[in-house]
């Protein structure tokens, strides 16, 4: 039987997606060496990658990587790391998520149907590139 998260370890938990937010990328690190799951997800089924990805921070994109981050994580409304790196027009996140193993064409709106809307050329190379 598990023990119920008390009000202090939510509140831990919370503010771990606060460092993926801010690029607190040692702290971050040093909590999921510590054990908390690299695949956390919030209320809303963002990962602690697809934060990170989204505030383009590409160091704590790197770390989290590197530490078993799962590119293919979809939230609740169908996007990924690798969408969030696009729509931030954030080279160095989309190389790295690429690098990754990261799907261009995977979630309700993928990192492709991105690059499309907000007529992103330059994201959409990348992308292009890498699948063919």
């Amino acid at each position: 039987m598990t023990e119920a998260l008390t009000d202090d370890d939510l509140d831990y938990l919370r503010s771990l997606f606060d460092l993926a937010r801010t690029g607190d990328t040692e702290r971050l690190a040093e909590a999921i060496d510590a054990g908390i799951p690299v695949n956390l997800t919030n209320e809303a089924g963002d990962s602690l990658l697809m934060l990170a990805a989204y505030h383009d921070h590409p160091d704590t994109v790197r770390a989290l990587l590197d530490a078993g981050a799962d590119t293919a994580r979809v939230d609740d409304r169908g996007q990924t790391a690798l969408g969030a790196a696009v729509f931030r027009r954030s080279e160095r996140g989309v190389t790295l998520l690429l690098a990754a193993g990261a799907d261009p064409a995977l979630g309700l709106r993928s990192a492709l149907d991105i690059a499309r809307f907000f007529d992103l050329p330059e994201m959409l190379t990348l992308l292009v590139r890498r699948r063919g």
